[in-house]
């Protein structure tokens, strides 16, 4: 095998596998649509993409080593509850089904209790979201009464960053502090993966800063260290911000400038779809051109190695007045890997804007080596009445959302 990261064309949202040498699985974020998973529509069957990357347990159940969630928004957890299972492992009731139509377990979630409260404060939960929750919470439990020892496959949770009032203060064994390394995947310590926690940043005492945290999109931000095999002989980064937005970028430089290596990569997601609200504080819908870049915002960001790549988990980029993706925020992009000599991919436009296909990176021979690689061919999907009904009540539940009257925010 090798050390991969693998992009899905999911629009405007975050879906990204990350499988190391060894075949252990991150899932980062979800976004599986109703239109992905009718057969009868053109969108790109995404869970099928997935599901061909995963590997199966003795009982034949395809599973993900874990589920990194980087916040609750819509965009990064629809689907959820359609293709994972939640709950107890013992309660898992699809053996009978065609591998198709099994739930995929979750070995272990990585997720962030001060993430989830700054997202419900601003706006419901979807239900996929609060499905996660509780499932989390099912986890935490499990944790507290385990004290933090022998929990299983399945009951595992990782909390990413202290909750707020001294919440995990008991179950500190499995809390990642901000600025603390992740080196172990489902409970395994690994030679090809360590990760650097740097957000959600600490809730604020102050309520006027606390509440430009949520406005700013607080996200699970991660720095990955993932190499090619247990030699490490080849060994590159890649950093996934969520959807964290510009005051996150601009606290996170004035900590680290003068470390400026925490913040290095080869590989960078663009954070919220490459918005142009990650940069800038100004609206270039009131102030066009004139609207300014935050220097700390794109210092942050800028950190980038010789050769590295940026990717944005969009729709195509147009040069239009939508936001996200945002043109200008591109421009900005393209600026930060000219002096590397690197590239800038968009996923809705990879290969093509017809027909995209899942956008993978291997680690090998000192390089992150692309290729665009299409899901193992399956065989015909069955149309169940049962199938039929859950694709008809996903989709009504989950009209296209305009924004700026363009429909490709749906």
């Amino acid at each position: 095998m090798a050390t991969t990261i693998t992009f899905f064309p999911v629009g405007n949202g975050g879906m990204t596998l990350v499988t190391l040498d060894d075949g252990r699985t991150i899932l980062i974020d979800c976004n599986i649509t109703a239109a992905a998973d009718d057969p009868k529509d053109s969108t790109r069957d995404v869970a099928k993409d997935l599901r061909a990357r995963l590997k199966k347990d003795k009982a034949g159940r395809p599973f993900v080593d874990v589920f990194l969630l980087t916040h609750p928004d819509q965009d990064h957890c629809r689907g959820i509850e359609n293709h994972f299972h939640l709950g107890k492992p013992a309660d898992y009731a699809d053996d009978k089904k065609a591998d198709k139509e099994k739930h995929i377990l979750i070995q272990e979630i990585w997720s962030s209790p001060i993430v989830f409260r700054r997202a419900s404060a601003d706006h419901k939960l979807c239900d996929d979201a609060t499905a996660f929750n509780s499932e989390a919470k099912r986890r935490v439990e499990i944790a507290r009464t385990k004290k933090c020892a022998g929990i299983d496959e399945g009951d595992r949770i990782q909390i990413l960053g202290e909750d707020e009032n001294g919440k995990t203060d008991d179950i500190l064994e499995i809390v990642v502090k901000i600025d603390e390394d992740i080196t172990k995947v489902n409970g395994v310590t690994s030679k090809l993966f360590k990760a650097r926690l740097l957000a959600p940043l600490p809730k604020s005492d102050d309520d006027e800063e606390e509440e430009k945290l949520r406005k700013n999109h607080s996200s699970v931000i991660i720095n990955m260290e993932l190499a090619d095999s247990g030699a490490r002989k080849t060994i590159k980064n890649y950093i996934n911000g969520g959807d964290a937005e510009v005051l996150i970028w601009e606290k996170l430089w004035a900590k680290h400038k003068n470390t400026p290596a925490i913040l290095e990569y080869d590989l960078l997601e663009t954070p919220h779809h490459c918005s142009w609200h990650t940069l800038s504080w100004d609206s270039r819908s009131e102030l066009g051109d004139k609207a300014k870049v935050s220097t700390d915002a794109k210092n942050a960001l800028s950190q980038i190695r010789d050769g590295g790549r940026i990717v944005s988990s969009s729709c195509p980029i147009k040069d239009d007045e939508c936001d996200p993706p945002s043109h200008a925020a591109k421009k900005e992009y393209e600026g930060i890997i000219s002096d590397a000599k690197g590239e800038f991919f968009c996923t809705g436009e990879s290969p093509n804007e017809k027909t995209p296909e899942p956008l993978e990176f291997t680690v090998m021979d000192q390089k992150l080596k692309k290729s665009v690689r299409g899901a193992v061919v399956e065989a015909p999907y069955v149309m169940t009445k049962s199938l039929v009904d859950e694709i008809a009540r996903k989709a009504a539940s989950s009209e296209p959302v305009s924004k700026g009257g363009d429909s490709r925010y749906a």
